[in-house]
């Protein structure tokens, strides 16, 4: 019998009774009943300020309705475990994990010893058996779909090597330690070589006091504790865990490292696995937002947001915001889209991997910033090519260097414009962003559709925008507005729709 069936056997028979009232309760399941009948809560951590984005994704592709929550970049909803494979090809979402309880008014003791020791007894009354179940099914349907991925990937970062790409994404890594809270890699034992992201989109509130990011290791003393049925267990058969506290929050009387280092304590000599910080086989969140508890199990390893990216540059965006920005434009089928500031191409290649019956162009005036975004093509195609054993029929997309202020496009040629705007901090500067925003504007105007064309645009320089846009209202009208934060940074996601008078010719803008 396997430790997570042996578990859920012994789980199956705790008293739950004490528990306090949750918000959604994963009921406990005859053990002998197949696992694709459980219906379980997903929680997923999404692009701060793209929560309806992925909610209405959630809709369209699973059916489900979702729930956003208090604490910002995540939303819940009920799935089949069935639909589990479905739920990893979201676009709009970085992690994923299964929720064991959630509670949403947590009554917590006024003094650090009484509040740590209610998350002990906790720990032994919650409904892990389904949970589990998931995790184990999620394990092996991982374990399938990277085994012939492992030379590739050691390929891909060799390559990344001699571009010398590696030396920026550590500069980023600083950002992606600012991830959202409820990141299931938000620890202190990240390892650099795994962490290849970019700009990230949450900051936490400054009048919110968060330790965000430790874990829980026991002392090898727990260890030796074992329940009655498995002290005969070979040690080499336990699982190996750890515990990740993501808690936020001014009104607590303890941190994230005192809830962690409790209530795994309490989880090992629950369930007799060890702790071990990098080797593990389960991750156990504990998301504390104010009174909102949440407790679940991870089922990412790393953001979903790396999919298609290989060939990183200072500023490349993730495919999930990417995908929020594409979403807000409603891509029709024949529209022509482009990005004519796209760096490393990674709107260009979310579009034509989400909707390939437009037809997507990657600009940008960096020959760098072009090679990278070809490279990038290169390897969806190979990524493709293997999917598809053999056969590629390509991807409807194209790279060209060119000036954003004259672009090689006919008047009217364009349906959708969506690019990331210099902020004017790695790439440009704010002084130059008052001649670039206005001259770009204008460009766009020039190729866009009068009447249909539509502009997403990303930038954290706002004052010099809304400046520059209200020179330009005769050509651009604002529909909406998307407030993100991109690694700490409080930027605005533009949704611009073209009127219908004509361009005409270029003039001073100030």
């Amino acid at each position: 019998m396997s430790d997570v069936e042996e578990a859920a056997d012994t789980l199956a028979g705790a008293n739950l009774g004490d528990a306090q009232k949750p918000l959604t309760e994963n009921l406990e399941h005859d053990p002998d009943s197949s696992p694709k009948d459980i219906m379980v809560t997903i929680g997923a951590t999404v692009p701060t300020g793209f929560e309806l984005t992925a909610a209405d994704e959630v809709k369209e592709k699973l059916g489900s309705q979702s729930r956003i929550s208090k604490d910002r970049g995540k939303i819940y909803f009920e799935t089949s475990v069935e639909n589990l494979s479905q739920v990893h090809r979201l676009r709009s979402v970085d992690n994923l994990f299964v929720v064991v309880q959630e509670f949403t008014d947590y009554p917590f003791k006024e003094t650090k010893e009484d509040a740590l020791k209610d998350l002990e007894d906790l720990a032994k009354k919650l409904p892990w058996t389904d949970p589990l179940k998931v995790w184990k099914l999620n394990t092996n349907l991982k374990k399938r779909k990277t085994k012939p991925k492992k030379q590739n990937q050691q390929s891909v970062a060799s390559k990344e090597k001699l571009n010398d790409d590696g030396v920026k994404d550590k500069g980023d890594q600083k950002d992606a330690d600012e991830e959202l809270l409820g990141h299931p890699q938000n620890t202190l034992d990240l390892k650099s070589g795994d962490q290849n992201t970019e700009k990230t989109q949450e900051m936490i509130p400054a009048d919110n006091q968060s330790d965000g990011k430790d874990e829980f290791q026991t002392t090898s003393e727990n260890e030796n504790k074992s329940g009655d049925c498995r002290k005969g267990e070979a040690e080499d058969q336990k699982l190996k865990f750890r515990v990740t506290c993501n808690r936020a929050g001014d009104k607590h009387s303890f941190s994230s490292n005192d809830a962690a280092r409790d209530f795994g304590g309490a989880v090992q000599e629950y369930f007799q696995w060890k702790a071990d910080m990098t080797n593990f086989d389960v991750e156990v969140l504990l998301n504390i937002h104010n009174n909102e508890v949440v407790v679940g199990i991870a089922l990412t390893e790393e953001s979903l947001h790396r999919r298609n990216i290989t060939h990183f540059g200072p500023t490349t965006l993730r495919s999930t915001l990417a995908y929020g920005m594409l979403r807000l434009c409603d891509p029709q089928p024949t529209d022509i889209i482009i990005d004519p500031m796209s760096g490393t191409g990674a709107i260009p290649i979310e579009g034509a991997t989400e909707w390939p019956n437009c037809y997507h162009i990657a600009g940008d005036n960096n020959p760098q910033a072009v090679k990278r975004a070809a490279n990038n093509i290169c390897s969806l195609l190979k990524k493709n090519q293997s999917k598809d054993s053999g056969t590629s029929w390509g991807i409807p997309i194209d790279t060209i260097q060119w000036d954003i202020c004259n672009l090689p496009l006919r008047p009217s040629s364009v349906d959708v414009v969506v690019t990331d705007m210099p902020f004017g901090k790695r790439i440009g500067s704010k002084k130059k962003n008052w001649e670039l925003y206005p001259a770009c504007l204008m460009e766009l105007s020039r190729i866009c559709r009068p009447g249909t064309g539509r502009a997403v645009l990303l930038t954290q320089d706002k004052k010099c925008f809304v400046k520059a846009l209200s020179k330009m209202g005769h050509l651009w009208r604002k529909v909406h507005t998307v407030w993100v934060n991109v690694g700490g940074l409080h930027a605005a996601v533009y949704l611009l729709k073209r009127t219908l008078e004509s361009a005409g010719e270029k003039r001073s803008y100030w």
